[in-house]
Order: structure tokens, then sequence, then C-alpha cells
């Protein structure tokens, strides 16, 4: 990290100076450059002069003292920096704007409606200019189709709602108006949502996002990871060996992982689970001599699947649905959360149980030590619904850790899931059934541990709909 620095943001008016290597030091004061120095926080921006700031179109950060060079992320947007350097009618070459597209405004969305006689006009949001700018502006004047679709669209579902008539009016009421806004608005904040979980994840399969039914926007307090989070005391133990296999499936040595285990392999050739709910996977690891497409690499090679997070429409929350046909005994994606231990997890268990919901995952294989909390810190798994009759079901797997204590929660498909289809599993789900207490939520949803379990909740409505349906969920 550098030493203390002055972070000076330099506006250009001169078209021809824009590709000058400049700092403080060099460049000279004239009324063709303003300095801008940026304030503690880091977003407020305070003119050196009286003029109105306005943002930089290029910067230099630069340490003074030692001559060194770094740099700090724009809180604008790269759209957003377009528009103000057209609006100030500033050539920049890394964002395309010279005098020929100086004029070129983007719509953001569709406010509005109204028809004048033979004439249809839309109330225009311009990207980068804030709503007091907005105009109205002729049909044939506008390019933008695919906006205009979704405005109609919009406007259409906001009538059937309201049971009104489903032509097009000439005039909005301002309720309609304003529910089309904020449902614009609301598809740019699960878009921008959408984008930051498909940066983050590390897995092929990509995440979409939809939301149809209210102006619920993303989960505050929700950080999107791929693997566990070890809580404070925990301490994975990686694998001390791995296999000599040259073919883990065709010619295994010693069984490869699974018989240094005692047990067998559990996957096909095609990669489909074979060994019944409640028997441990034990898949090769780190130290294993076998490639990346070895077929015992199934879980850590990470969900494959193209998944979306929708809202539902029957007071569930959000959930998830499958874009792709999902073949019978697949593997579909991992439990993933925060690792703690079970006293940790019986007083954040009451904490959650005050908020309505809680999403807690009890890791008890062998004994009820470890749990995961999936609620502020997790992975797709996180927004799965509960269904008396589900199309998941939980396995446990172990990789680079043999603690029986700590194995990895993972969901295969228990049938033939159509494309569209929602995710389930019972979060009641009893894995073996010898030992019908072995890896279950622990939720509002349902018990943990022993029935004279300290952990009591609160009894909840189910309402999956499913025709074998319990009726509550524990």
């Amino acid at each position: 990290m550098c030493a203390p620095i002055e972070i000076w943001f330099i506006m250009f008016h001169p078209i021809n100076s824009m590709d000058q290597q400049l700092s403080r030091k060099s460049f000279p004061q004239s009324k063709d450059v303003q300095f801008w120095r940026c304030g503690k926080d880091g977003g407020r921006f305070e003119s050196i002069s009286q003029n109105q700031p306005s943002f930089n179109v290029a910067c230099q950060i630069r340490n003074y003292n030692q001559e060194e060079c770094c740099s700090v992320s724009c809180k604008l947007s790269l759209d957003d920096l377009q528009a103000v350097c057209r609006r100030e009618r500033l050539h920049c070459k890394q964002l395309r704007v010279n005098k020929h597209n100086f004029n070129d405004y983007e719509v953001e969305y569709l406010c509005d409606y109204k028809k004048s006689k033979e004439e249809e006009f839309y109330l225009v949001k311009w990207k980068g200019y804030p709503e007091s700018c907005n105009t109205w502006e002729p049909r044939k004047n506008l390019k933008c189709r695919k906006l205009m679709l979704q405005f109609h669209e919009d406007l259409e579902h906001e009538q059937r709602r309201q049971k009104r008539r489903t032509i097009c009016p000439k005039r909005l009421d301002k309720d309609v108006a304003w529910t089309l806004v904020e449902k614009a608005k609301l598809r740019q904040r699960l878009q921008q949502w959408e984008a930051d979980l498909n940066k983050t994840r590390n897995h092929p399969g990509r995440i979409f996002v939809v939301n149809e039914v209210d102006l619920e926007g993303p989960p505050r307090d929700f950080t999107y990871i791929n693997n566990y989070k070890v809580g404070d005391g925990i301490v994975l133990n990686e694998m001390a060996v791995g296999c000599d296999c040259k073919d883990c499936f065709s010619d295994p040595v010693a069984g490869c992982c699974p018989g240094a285990s005692l047990h067998r392999l559990a996957y096909t050739e095609k990669g489909q689970v074979r060994v019944r709910a409640g028997e441990p996977i034990y898949e090769c690891n780190a130290r294993c001599s076998c490639g990346p497409d070895c077929p015992n690499r199934i879980v850590q090679n990470g969900i494959q699947l193209d998944l979306c997070i929708f809202k539902t429409g029957n007071g569930r929350g959000w959930g998830v649905r499958t874009l792709q046909h999902i073949r019978k005994n697949t593997f579909v994606m991992e439990y993933v959360g925060e690792i703690i231990t079970s006293d940790e997890a019986e007083k954040r268990g009451h904490v959650y149980d005050r908020q309505g919901a809680t999403y807690l995952f009890d890791l008890d294989y062998v004994e009820d030590v470890y749990t995961v909390d999936a609620a502020h810190h997790g992975n797709i798994s996180h927004f799965v619904n509960h269904s008396c009759n589900p199309n998941l079901q939980v396995y446990n797997v172990f990789i680079d850790n043999l603690d029986e204590r700590l194995p990895r929660i993972a969901l295969f498909s228990t049938r033939s899931i159509r494309a569209g289809e929602e995710l389930t599993f019972d979060y009641k789900m009893q894995i073996d059934p010898v030992d019908a207490e072995s890896t279950k939520m622990d939720s509002n949803f349902s018990l943990a541990g022993l029935p004279s379990s300290p952990k009591k909740r609160i009894r909840v409505e189910c309402r999956c709909g499913s025709d074998t349906c319990r009726k509550y969920l524990f």
C-alpha cells in the first residue's frame, strides 16, 4: 500500500489534451484545466476553484513523495462517464466519445405513456441524467424496441393485477406509472445483482435472476461464496494422501479413494450417483495422481447447470429453478455457508427464529458438533425452497478433508427434472432410514437432533403444494 497521498482529478477542456501523461507537478495551471481533490470518504469531490464541480474524464494519482503511481476505482460506471462526457462535450478516446456522437443519448427506461390524437409519446429517463431531465418523446423518435416491449408487458401485467381493461389507455394513472417506474428500477438492481453473482461464482453454471411478482429487490446482508467459510476456532485438515490410479473408474488401485475408507466408487461412468442416500461419497482429492477429468471428481467441479433465482408467487420468498433438463441422480449444487459450532448455532437459531427464518444445516453425519449457517454467506442453495415431495436429495461428500464431522453437503436430483421446474429439497429429509436423524435442516422449518433437543422451533405452515404435503414444515 502506498504512503498517504494527495489524489487529484483533472478535467480537460481542450480536446487535444486527452492523451497526455499528466501530474499536478508537470501540468500548468490554466483556464483549460480544472483540478478536483477527493474527499476523505473517497466519494465526494471538492473543486479547487469556485467552478461547478464536474467528474473527471481522465485522472492520474501519484504519490508525490515517492513518485509512485497507484489507482482507485471510479464510483461511476462507464455508461455514466460517457453521459458526462457528452454533457460536457468532452472528447475521450477510451470512452469512445467524440464530436460525431456528442448528441447521441441512450434511453435508460420508459416512465410513462400518453396518446395525443394519432401520435404516441413516452416519458423517457435518459441514461446518465437525473430524473429531472426526463422528456416526453414521440414514439417515432425512439429506437429502443426492447424497452418498449418490456414497458407494455409491465403495463399489461399491472392492468391485469388491478383488474382493469388491458387495452392501452390514452393516459396512464399516476399509480400505474409509478409502479412501472419502480419495476424498471427493480429490473436494473436485479440485473446488477445478477452480474455480481456471475462475477463472483467460480463454477461453469450461470446464474439468472427474475422477479415478476412484486417489487422486492436483492436480499440485504448476503454475500455469495463458492466454498465453506470457516468460523472462529474451526480448522479444516487437508487430505494426507491421494490415490495412485491411472484410471479411477476402470482400474482403481486398492479401491481408489473410496476404497481407503472401505467404500465403493459413488458414481457411474456418466457421473451419476449410484450409492444410496445415507452412504458417504469419497471423491479424489488434490493429492491424487488422476487429472481433473477423473470420473470421481464431480462435486468439486462445481455447478454445471444454468439456474435461475426467481420470486415465488405464493409467499415462499425466493426460489431456484433449473433452466436445463437434469437427468436423474445428477449433481446439482452444494449447500454452502459459514461453518460454526453447534453452540454458536444454538445462539444464532434463537435470533433467526425471531426474524422468521434461518438457514442452519446440522453436519451430524457422525456427531452433532458443527453446523452450516447460510443466512449471510452462501451460494445459490441459500434460495432453494422446501418441499414435502422434493426433487433433490442430500449426500455427505468428503474430498480434501476426511474429518467425518465436516462433510460437504451435496444435492443430487432424485428424478428427471425438466427445464423451468423449481428445485426443492426436504428440510426434514431423512437420508438414511437407519439413521433417521442424519443431516437435516436445523431451522424454523425442522427439528435437529433427538426429539428432546432444546432447539425448539416455531410451528410453520408448509406451502409446498405437493400432493403429499405434511401441512407443516415439522
